[in-house]
C-alpha cells in the first residue's frame, strides 16, 4: 500500500547516503526500520495501557520473588 513520509532533513540525508552506499532504495531501508520497531511501539502502547489499569485498581500485579518461587528460580 503506498504511503507518503515527511522525514526531518537530517533523516533524509542519512538515508540517501545509506542507499547510495549500500545500493538499495530508501524504500527498502523505511520499510527496514517500521517492521523492525513496530513490535516495540506496540509493546509500549500496551504497557501504558496495563499500567493504567493497575493504577486504577482494575488489575493485579505479582511481585516478581511469587513468580521465581513458581518457577523454581528463587535465589
Amino acid at each position: 500500500m503506498p504511503m507518503s513520509v515527511r522525514l526531518p532533513a537530517e533523516v533524509e540525508t542519512r538515508l540517501t547516503a545509506l542507499a547510495a552506499l549500500t545500493g538499495r532504495s530508501k524504500t527498502f531501508y523505511a520499510t527496514e526500520a517500521i517492521v523492525e520497531h513496530i513490535d516495540d511501539l506496540e509493546d509500549a502502547h500496551l504497557s501504558r495501557e496495563v499500567l493504567a489499569r493497575v493504577r486504577a485498581g482494575a488489575e493485579g500485579t505479582v511481585p516478581l520473588s511469587a513468580l521465581l518461587a513458581e518457577y523454581g528460580l528463587e535465589n
